[in-house]
Protein backbone atom coordinates (compact mmCIF):
# COMPACT_ATOMS: atom_id res chain seq x y z
CA UNK A 1 0.00 0.00 0.00
CA UNK A 2 2.72 2.79 0.69
CA UNK A 3 4.80 1.60 -2.22
CA UNK A 4 2.15 2.39 -4.36
CA UNK A 5 1.98 5.79 -2.34
CA UNK A 6 5.23 6.56 -2.88
CA UNK A 7 4.52 5.27 -6.75
CA UNK A 8 2.33 7.61 -7.30
CA UNK A 9 2.67 10.44 -4.83
CA UNK A 10 3.44 12.67 -7.40
CA UNK A 11 0.66 12.33 -9.82
CA UNK A 12 -1.76 13.14 -6.96
CA UNK A 13 0.12 16.19 -6.26
CA UNK A 14 0.03 16.84 -9.94
CA UNK A 15 -3.25 16.37 -10.02
CA UNK A 16 -4.20 18.13 -6.89
CA UNK A 17 -2.71 21.43 -8.01
CA UNK A 18 -4.59 21.17 -11.20
CA UNK A 19 -7.87 21.30 -10.03
CA UNK A 20 -6.71 23.89 -7.39
CA UNK A 21 -6.34 25.98 -10.50
CA UNK A 22 -9.11 24.92 -12.28
CA UNK A 23 -11.01 26.35 -9.39
CA UNK A 24 -9.09 29.27 -8.75
CA UNK A 25 -9.79 29.92 -12.65
CA UNK A 26 -13.16 28.94 -12.35
CA UNK A 27 -13.84 31.85 -8.86
CA UNK A 28 -11.93 34.91 -10.07
CA UNK A 29 -13.75 34.31 -13.81
CA UNK A 30 -17.19 34.35 -11.90
CA UNK A 31 -15.65 37.25 -9.50
CA UNK A 32 -12.78 38.96 -11.24
CA UNK A 33 -10.60 41.60 -9.39
CA UNK A 34 -10.82 45.21 -10.24
CA UNK A 35 -8.43 47.88 -9.60
CA UNK A 36 -10.11 51.41 -8.68
CA UNK A 37 -9.78 54.85 -7.08
CA UNK A 38 -11.83 54.75 -4.17
CA UNK A 39 -14.61 57.34 -5.56
CA UNK A 40 -15.23 59.63 -2.41
CA UNK A 41 -12.36 61.34 -0.25
CA UNK A 42 -11.31 59.81 2.71
CA UNK A 43 -11.26 62.59 5.70
CA UNK A 44 -8.45 61.94 7.65
CA UNK A 45 -8.76 61.24 11.45
CA UNK A 46 -6.16 62.33 13.48
CA UNK A 47 -5.41 60.48 17.19
CA UNK A 48 -3.33 60.45 19.90
CA UNK A 49 -2.70 64.33 19.95
CA UNK A 50 -1.43 65.62 23.77
CA UNK A 51 -4.44 67.84 24.55
CA UNK A 52 -1.85 70.80 25.18
CA UNK A 53 -0.65 71.02 21.63
CA UNK A 54 -2.20 72.23 18.31
CA UNK A 55 -2.10 71.34 14.82
CA UNK A 56 -0.83 74.88 12.88
CA UNK A 57 0.91 74.18 9.81
CA UNK A 58 -1.22 75.29 6.61
CA UNK A 59 -0.55 72.54 4.30
CA UNK A 60 -2.04 69.64 6.46
CA UNK A 61 -4.05 67.46 4.12
CA UNK A 62 -7.74 67.26 5.11
CA UNK A 63 -8.25 64.19 3.18
CA UNK A 64 -6.40 60.98 1.44
CA UNK A 65 -7.51 59.62 -1.88
CA UNK A 66 -6.79 55.54 -2.24
CA UNK A 67 -6.46 53.02 -5.00
CA UNK A 68 -7.64 49.34 -3.77
CA UNK A 69 -7.61 46.03 -5.44
CA UNK A 70 -10.64 44.01 -4.69
CA UNK A 71 -13.11 41.41 -6.37
CA UNK A 72 -15.89 42.59 -7.89
CA UNK A 73 -18.35 41.06 -5.03
CA UNK A 74 -16.18 42.86 -2.33
CA UNK A 75 -16.21 46.35 -4.56
CA UNK A 76 -19.90 46.20 -4.44
CA UNK A 77 -20.43 46.12 -0.58
CA UNK A 78 -17.74 48.20 0.14
CA UNK A 79 -19.49 51.19 -2.15
CA UNK A 80 -22.61 50.38 -0.52
CA UNK A 81 -21.19 50.36 3.22
CA UNK A 82 -21.92 53.97 5.27
CA UNK A 83 -18.21 54.20 6.44
CA UNK A 84 -16.07 51.43 5.23
CA UNK A 85 -12.72 52.84 4.98
CA UNK A 86 -10.70 54.77 7.88
CA UNK A 87 -7.85 57.09 7.03
CA UNK A 88 -5.76 57.46 10.41
CA UNK A 89 -3.00 59.36 11.58
CA UNK A 90 -1.58 58.64 15.47
CA UNK A 91 0.30 61.48 17.00
CA UNK A 92 0.94 59.39 20.17
CA UNK A 93 4.25 60.36 21.94
CA UNK A 94 4.76 63.50 19.42
CA UNK A 95 5.62 66.71 21.02
CA UNK A 96 6.14 70.04 19.96
CA UNK A 97 7.92 70.59 16.78
CA UNK A 98 7.44 69.46 13.31
CA UNK A 99 6.94 65.72 12.63
CA UNK A 100 6.73 63.41 9.74
CA UNK A 101 3.47 61.23 10.01
CA UNK A 102 2.32 58.35 8.22
CA UNK A 103 -1.36 57.42 6.70
CA UNK A 104 -2.38 54.46 7.98
CA UNK A 105 -5.19 52.83 5.88
CA UNK A 106 -8.20 50.47 8.21
CA UNK A 107 -10.65 48.46 5.90
CA UNK A 108 -13.17 46.26 7.73
CA UNK A 109 -14.32 44.33 4.07
CA UNK A 110 -11.74 41.75 2.85
CA UNK A 111 -9.72 40.30 0.64
CA UNK A 112 -9.04 43.66 -0.29
CA UNK A 113 -5.51 45.04 -1.29
CA UNK A 114 -4.31 48.80 -1.16
CA UNK A 115 -1.98 49.68 -4.33
CA UNK A 116 -1.29 53.43 -3.20
CA UNK A 117 -2.58 56.12 -0.74
CA UNK A 118 -2.29 59.47 -1.81
CA UNK A 119 -0.66 61.30 0.08
CA UNK A 120 1.12 58.55 2.17
CA UNK A 121 2.91 61.08 4.53
CA UNK A 122 3.35 64.30 4.99
CA UNK A 123 4.62 67.22 7.60
CA UNK A 124 2.81 68.87 10.61
CA UNK A 125 3.83 71.45 13.02
CA UNK A 126 2.58 71.16 16.46
CA UNK A 127 2.76 73.83 19.02
CA UNK A 128 1.83 74.47 22.28
CA UNK A 129 -2.11 76.18 22.57
CA UNK A 130 -2.46 79.12 24.87
CA UNK A 131 -4.86 80.87 26.04
CA UNK A 132 -5.04 84.75 26.58
CA UNK A 133 -7.69 87.73 27.66
CA UNK A 134 -8.54 90.97 25.59
CA UNK A 135 -10.13 93.92 26.00
CA UNK A 136 -12.38 94.95 23.21
CA UNK A 137 -12.03 98.12 20.93
CA UNK A 138 -14.48 99.39 19.51
CA UNK A 139 -14.09 101.18 16.38
CA UNK A 140 -16.73 103.89 15.10
CA UNK A 141 -17.07 104.67 11.56
CA UNK A 142 -19.36 107.25 9.33
CA UNK A 143 -20.83 110.32 10.10
CA UNK A 144 -23.71 110.94 12.41
CA UNK A 145 -26.99 112.82 10.91
CA UNK A 146 -26.04 116.39 11.66
CA UNK A 147 -26.58 118.23 15.10
CA UNK A 148 -26.21 114.82 16.65
CA UNK A 149 -23.47 113.45 19.04
CA UNK A 150 -22.47 109.92 20.80
CA UNK A 151 -22.48 109.09 24.31
CA UNK A 152 -19.92 106.27 26.09
CA UNK A 153 -20.60 103.27 24.41
CA UNK A 154 -21.45 100.11 26.73
CA UNK A 155 -19.38 96.16 25.48
CA UNK A 156 -20.89 93.44 27.00
CA UNK A 157 -18.44 91.53 27.58
CA UNK A 158 -15.86 93.98 27.78
CA UNK A 159 -13.11 91.26 27.00
CA UNK A 160 -12.49 87.81 25.37
CA UNK A 161 -10.76 84.76 25.64
CA UNK A 162 -8.67 83.80 22.70
CA UNK A 163 -7.39 80.34 22.08
CA UNK A 164 -4.69 79.09 19.82
CA UNK A 165 -1.15 78.27 18.36
CA UNK A 166 1.00 80.10 20.62
CA UNK A 167 2.83 81.62 17.54
CA UNK A 168 -0.67 82.98 16.49
CA UNK A 169 -1.56 84.55 19.35
CA UNK A 170 1.65 86.02 20.31
CA UNK A 171 0.85 87.91 16.92
CA UNK A 172 -2.39 89.79 17.86
CA UNK A 173 -2.33 93.02 18.83
CA UNK A 174 -6.06 93.74 19.35
CA UNK A 175 -9.78 92.20 19.19
CA UNK A 176 -11.88 94.44 17.47
CA UNK A 177 -15.50 95.51 17.12
CA UNK A 178 -16.35 97.98 14.38
CA UNK A 179 -19.65 100.03 14.60
CA UNK A 180 -20.78 102.14 11.55
CA UNK A 181 -22.64 105.66 13.05
CA UNK A 182 -23.65 106.77 8.96
CA UNK A 183 -26.80 109.08 9.74
CA UNK A 184 -27.61 107.96 13.10
CA UNK A 185 -30.13 109.58 14.78
CA UNK A 186 -30.88 107.37 18.13
CA UNK A 187 -29.14 105.75 20.45
CA UNK A 188 -27.90 101.82 19.00
CA UNK A 189 -28.12 98.81 20.64
CA UNK A 190 -26.93 95.84 18.17
CA UNK A 191 -24.25 92.88 18.25
CA UNK A 192 -21.22 93.06 16.42
CA UNK A 193 -18.69 90.17 15.28
CA UNK A 194 -15.62 90.44 16.78
CA UNK A 195 -12.28 89.76 14.51
CA UNK A 196 -8.45 89.55 16.36
CA UNK A 197 -5.93 92.01 14.67
CA UNK A 198 -2.36 92.28 14.36
CA UNK A 199 -0.50 95.86 14.63
CA UNK A 200 -1.49 96.28 10.92
CA UNK A 201 -4.81 95.64 11.11
CA UNK A 202 -4.95 92.12 9.42
CA UNK A 203 -6.82 89.85 10.84
CA UNK A 204 -5.31 86.50 12.58
CA UNK A 205 -7.19 83.58 11.39
CA UNK A 206 -6.78 79.64 12.91
CA UNK A 207 -7.08 81.08 16.54
CA UNK A 208 -10.72 80.97 18.45
CA UNK A 209 -12.10 84.32 20.13
CA UNK A 210 -14.87 83.63 23.10
CA UNK A 211 -17.25 84.89 22.54
CA UNK A 212 -17.53 85.93 18.96
CA UNK A 213 -19.76 88.82 19.25
CA UNK A 214 -20.00 91.89 21.69
CA UNK A 215 -23.38 93.35 22.11
CA UNK A 216 -22.79 97.39 22.07
CA UNK A 217 -24.85 99.91 23.61
CA UNK A 218 -23.71 103.59 22.06
CA UNK A 219 -26.05 106.74 23.25
CA UNK A 220 -26.57 109.27 20.43
CA UNK A 221 -28.12 112.42 21.97
CA UNK A 222 -28.80 115.55 19.75
CA UNK A 223 -27.25 118.68 20.12
CA UNK A 224 -28.87 121.89 21.83
CA UNK A 225 -30.37 124.41 18.99
CA UNK A 226 -31.47 121.25 16.86
CA UNK A 227 -34.19 119.21 16.06
CA UNK A 228 -35.60 116.75 13.73
CA UNK A 229 -38.92 117.33 11.98
CA UNK A 230 -41.35 115.89 9.84
CA UNK A 231 -41.90 117.66 6.56
CA UNK A 232 -45.82 117.84 5.57
CA UNK A 233 -46.88 118.19 1.55
CA UNK A 234 -49.13 121.10 1.42
CA UNK A 235 -51.13 120.76 -1.59
CA UNK A 236 -54.15 123.09 -2.93
CA UNK A 237 -56.19 121.96 -6.18
CA UNK A 238 -57.83 118.61 -7.69
CA UNK A 239 -56.64 116.57 -9.75
CA UNK A 240 -58.44 116.24 -13.21
CA UNK A 241 -62.09 114.42 -13.22
CA UNK A 242 -61.83 110.61 -13.16
CA UNK A 243 -58.63 111.03 -11.86
CA UNK A 244 -57.98 110.79 -8.23
CA UNK A 245 -54.70 111.43 -5.86
CA UNK A 246 -53.30 107.98 -4.50
CA UNK A 247 -49.81 108.97 -2.75
CA UNK A 248 -47.74 112.12 -1.62
CA UNK A 249 -44.50 111.50 0.07
CA UNK A 250 -41.50 113.72 0.78
CA UNK A 251 -38.00 112.85 0.21
CA UNK A 252 -36.45 113.52 2.87
CA UNK A 253 -39.02 112.43 5.03
CA UNK A 254 -37.46 114.46 7.91
CA UNK A 255 -35.62 117.29 8.26
CA UNK A 256 -33.20 118.98 10.48
CA UNK A 257 -33.64 122.49 11.96
CA UNK A 258 -31.48 124.91 13.89
CA UNK A 259 -31.84 128.23 15.84
CA UNK A 260 -29.90 129.53 18.39
CA UNK A 261 -32.93 130.44 20.43
CA UNK A 262 -33.67 126.73 21.41
CA UNK A 263 -37.04 128.22 22.83
CA UNK A 264 -37.69 128.90 19.49
CA UNK A 265 -36.90 125.39 18.78
CA UNK A 266 -38.96 123.94 21.22
CA UNK A 267 -42.07 125.72 20.32
CA UNK A 268 -42.37 124.32 16.66
CA UNK A 269 -44.80 121.56 16.04
CA UNK A 270 -43.28 118.03 15.44
CA UNK A 271 -43.35 119.08 11.69
CA UNK A 272 -42.44 121.65 8.95
CA UNK A 273 -44.69 122.57 5.64
CA UNK A 274 -43.32 122.47 2.28
CA UNK A 275 -44.86 125.43 -0.37
CA UNK A 276 -47.99 124.92 -1.42
CA UNK A 277 -48.52 122.36 -4.97
CA UNK A 278 -50.55 122.93 -7.42
CA UNK A 279 -52.82 119.90 -8.16
CA UNK A 280 -55.34 121.49 -10.09
CA UNK A 281 -56.29 119.08 -13.51
CA UNK A 282 -53.38 117.21 -13.27
CA UNK A 283 -53.55 113.42 -14.69
CA UNK A 284 -50.26 112.30 -14.23
CA UNK A 285 -47.60 111.78 -11.72
CA UNK A 286 -45.71 114.87 -10.07
CA UNK A 287 -42.47 114.74 -9.20
CA UNK A 288 -40.95 118.41 -7.68
CA UNK A 289 -38.83 120.43 -5.58
CA UNK A 290 -40.23 121.92 -2.51
CA UNK A 291 -39.30 124.85 -0.38
CA UNK A 292 -39.85 124.23 4.11
CA UNK A 293 -41.24 127.33 5.21
CA UNK A 294 -40.01 128.04 8.67
CA UNK A 295 -40.59 130.53 11.62
CA UNK A 296 -37.92 133.50 11.86
CA UNK A 297 -34.54 132.26 13.52
CA UNK A 298 -34.83 128.85 12.24
CA UNK A 299 -32.54 127.18 9.80
CA UNK A 300 -32.99 124.30 7.71
CA UNK A 301 -29.64 121.90 7.29
CA UNK A 302 -28.21 120.72 4.53
CA UNK A 303 -30.75 120.67 1.32
CA UNK A 304 -32.91 123.69 1.37
CA UNK A 305 -35.28 121.90 -0.55
CA UNK A 306 -37.31 118.83 -0.56
CA UNK A 307 -38.37 116.25 -3.33
CA UNK A 308 -42.08 116.01 -3.24
CA UNK A 309 -43.48 113.04 -5.25
CA UNK A 310 -47.38 113.21 -5.96
CA UNK A 311 -49.02 110.23 -7.36
CA UNK A 312 -52.02 110.52 -9.54
CA UNK A 313 -53.86 107.55 -11.15
CA UNK A 314 -57.69 107.20 -13.36
CA UNK A 315 -60.21 106.10 -10.96
CA UNK A 316 -60.90 102.84 -11.50
CA UNK A 317 -64.97 101.77 -12.31
CA UNK A 318 -67.36 99.81 -14.56
CA UNK A 319 -70.08 100.37 -17.23
CA UNK A 320 -72.57 98.00 -18.38
CA UNK A 321 -73.69 98.19 -22.25
CA UNK A 322 -76.65 97.03 -23.01
CA UNK A 323 -78.35 95.40 -26.03
CA UNK A 324 -75.15 94.83 -28.49
CA UNK A 325 -76.30 93.04 -31.37
CA UNK A 326 -74.40 89.84 -32.28
CA UNK A 327 -72.87 89.62 -35.29
CA UNK A 328 -72.11 86.63 -37.68
CA UNK A 329 -68.57 86.20 -39.12
CA UNK A 330 -67.89 82.90 -40.71
CA UNK A 331 -70.69 81.76 -42.03
CA UNK A 332 -70.51 79.70 -45.65
CA UNK A 333 -71.88 80.61 -48.31
CA UNK A 334 -75.60 79.31 -49.21
CA UNK A 335 -75.85 78.93 -45.32
CA UNK A 336 -78.57 80.64 -43.05
CA UNK A 337 -77.73 81.51 -39.23
CA UNK A 338 -80.40 82.21 -36.40
CA UNK A 339 -79.28 83.34 -33.08
CA UNK A 340 -80.98 82.98 -29.59
CA UNK A 341 -80.47 85.91 -28.41
CA UNK A 342 -79.44 88.42 -30.75
CA UNK A 343 -78.52 90.49 -28.17
CA UNK A 344 -76.23 90.68 -25.50
CA UNK A 345 -75.51 93.02 -22.32
CA UNK A 346 -71.27 93.49 -21.59
CA UNK A 347 -70.25 94.65 -18.58
CA UNK A 348 -66.68 96.42 -19.10
CA UNK A 349 -64.16 98.05 -16.59
CA UNK A 350 -61.15 100.20 -16.55
CA UNK A 351 -59.49 104.05 -15.95
CA UNK A 352 -63.13 106.38 -15.37
CA UNK A 353 -61.78 108.60 -18.32
CA UNK A 354 -62.00 106.19 -20.89
CA UNK A 355 -65.58 104.74 -20.00
CA UNK A 356 -66.87 107.92 -20.35
CA UNK A 357 -65.82 108.70 -23.45
CA UNK A 358 -66.34 105.44 -24.76
CA UNK A 359 -69.39 105.08 -27.65
CA UNK A 360 -71.32 102.29 -27.93
CA UNK A 361 -70.05 101.99 -31.31
CA UNK A 362 -66.76 101.28 -30.22
CA UNK A 363 -67.85 98.07 -28.82
CA UNK A 364 -68.53 95.01 -31.39
CA UNK A 365 -69.88 91.58 -30.38
CA UNK A 366 -69.34 88.78 -32.56
CA UNK A 367 -70.02 84.94 -33.07
CA UNK A 368 -67.42 82.87 -35.35
CA UNK A 369 -69.01 80.14 -37.65
CA UNK A 370 -66.09 79.44 -39.65
CA UNK A 371 -65.89 75.71 -40.68
CA UNK A 372 -69.64 74.91 -38.91
CA UNK A 373 -71.53 72.75 -40.24
CA UNK A 374 -75.88 73.09 -40.28
CA UNK A 375 -76.83 72.02 -36.66
CA UNK A 376 -77.57 73.88 -33.61
CA UNK A 377 -74.30 75.12 -31.33
CA UNK A 378 -74.22 77.23 -27.96
CA UNK A 379 -71.11 79.39 -28.66
CA UNK A 380 -69.10 81.96 -26.30
CA UNK A 381 -69.72 85.49 -28.36
CA UNK A 382 -66.52 87.28 -28.73
CA UNK A 383 -65.82 91.22 -27.46
CA UNK A 384 -63.50 93.59 -29.38
CA UNK A 385 -63.18 97.52 -28.29
CA UNK A 386 -61.96 100.08 -29.81
CA UNK A 387 -60.19 101.74 -27.19
CA UNK A 388 -57.66 100.17 -25.26
CA UNK A 389 -57.15 100.04 -21.47
CA UNK A 390 -60.77 98.26 -20.54
CA UNK A 391 -61.20 94.78 -19.38
CA UNK A 392 -64.09 92.71 -20.48
CA UNK A 393 -65.52 91.62 -17.20
CA UNK A 394 -68.21 89.70 -18.25
CA UNK A 395 -70.92 88.68 -21.14
CA UNK A 396 -74.96 88.29 -20.57
CA UNK A 397 -75.52 85.98 -21.07
CA UNK A 398 -72.04 83.65 -21.82
CA UNK A 399 -73.45 81.60 -24.50
CA UNK A 400 -75.28 82.17 -27.62
CA UNK A 401 -77.53 79.22 -29.22
CA UNK A 402 -77.62 79.25 -33.01
CA UNK A 403 -78.94 77.23 -35.70
CA UNK A 404 -77.44 77.02 -39.19
CA UNK A 405 -79.56 75.80 -41.81
CA UNK A 406 -79.34 75.34 -45.69
CA UNK A 407 -82.57 77.09 -47.45
CA UNK A 408 -83.21 73.51 -49.08
CA UNK A 409 -84.11 72.08 -45.37
CA UNK A 410 -85.29 75.66 -44.17
CA UNK A 411 -89.17 75.88 -43.15
CA UNK A 412 -90.97 79.01 -42.76
CA UNK A 413 -92.70 79.45 -39.44
CA UNK A 414 -96.74 81.06 -40.44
Amino acid sequence: MFRWLATNFRTFLLAFALALAVWVMAVTAANPDETRIFPNPIPIEFIGQDPGLIMTSGSVPQHVEITLRAPHSVWQGLLSSEAPVRALVDLTGLGSGTHTVNVQIQIGTRPIRIISVTPQTFDLTLEPQVTRSLAINLTLTGTLATGYQVGDAVLDPAEVVITGAESLVSRIDHVQATLDLTNARQTIAVSLPLQALDEKGAVISGVTVLPESVQVSLPVIQQGGYRDLAVKVMTVGNPASGYSLTSVAAFPPIVTVYSANSAIIDAMPGYVETTSLNLSGSKADIEEQLGIILPSGVTLIGEQTVTVRVGIAPIESSRTISYRPVDVIGLATGLLANLSPQTVDIILSGPLPILDSLAISDVRVQVDLTGLAPGTYQLTPKVSIAQQGLTVESILPGTVEVIITSPSTFTPTP
